[in-house]
């Protein structure tokens, strides 16, 4: 496509719930090559071919556009880490760590800005990732469930912290790769099975076996 036809494509009149979704959608996009804060609205609103006062027009202010390209990129995690219900339960949650690794590399500096922005005190964006992890660890609870392990509360509650230590490790790793991506995938498997059976009566040598099968 010629750039001239990707002016008159941007130019092209939308619905107003369309401009919004297709602003939230640049956003997601250029976060993968920059932290929420160095999101530039002017930068936004110059790809989808708009003025900036008219992208208020859209969003109250940048805080509630910044809220809503971060609540779109969680759901894009969230549906990226989705267990395959298609594969058996111990094959989809290895798949879904292999996953999750992969869109934190892919997207390092956005969710390194992410988690910190949950984690420093804005009340949306910490709703929005305490959501997202719960999400997730529910997600963990559901497939080891269809195992045939029943959790305890104490072992949902240990699956809910092995989320902050995988985001944690993951997000540390990205920065000094003082490990290989096998050895990460490993710890964080051996370290869920680790939180699980510490908080449980199950038959821990069979659920290790079958949490960490294909993570070495």
């Amino acid at each position: 496509m010629s750039e001239r036809s990707e002016r008159i494509k941007r130019r092209t009149r939308l619905s107003p719930e369309a401009r919004r979704a297709q602003l939230i959608e640049l956003g997601v996009e250029m976060l993968a090559t920059r932290t929420l804060d160095e999101l530039s609205v002017e930068d936004i609103a110059a790809q989808a071919g708009i003025s900036r006062g008219l992208l208020f027009h859209y969003f109250g202010s940048k805080q509630e556009f910044h809220v809503e390209v971060a609540r779109a990129a969680a759901a894009e995690l969230i549906a990226r880490t989705a267990p395959d219900t298609s594969l058996a339960p111990a094959d989809a949650l290895q798949v879904s760590l292999v996953a999750f690794i992969d869109y934190v590399e892919e997207n390092p500096d956005s969710y390194k800005s992410l988690v910190r922005g949950a984690a420093a005190g804005d009340s949306e964006m910490r709703a929005i990732f305490n959501d997202t992890r719960a999400t997730m660890a529910g997600e963990v609870v559901k497939v080891v469930g269809e195992l045939g392990y029943e959790l305890s509360p104490q072992a949902v509650l240990a699956v809910h912290g092995w989320i902050g230590f995988a985001e944690e490790c993951t997000v540390r790793w990205i920065d000094e790769r003082t490990v290989t991506r096998n050895e990460l995938q490993a710890l964080l498997a051996n370290a869920l099975v680790g939180v699980v059976l510490g908080a449980s009566d199950v038959d821990s040598a069979a659920l290790a076996a079958i949490l960490t099968a294909g993570s070495s």
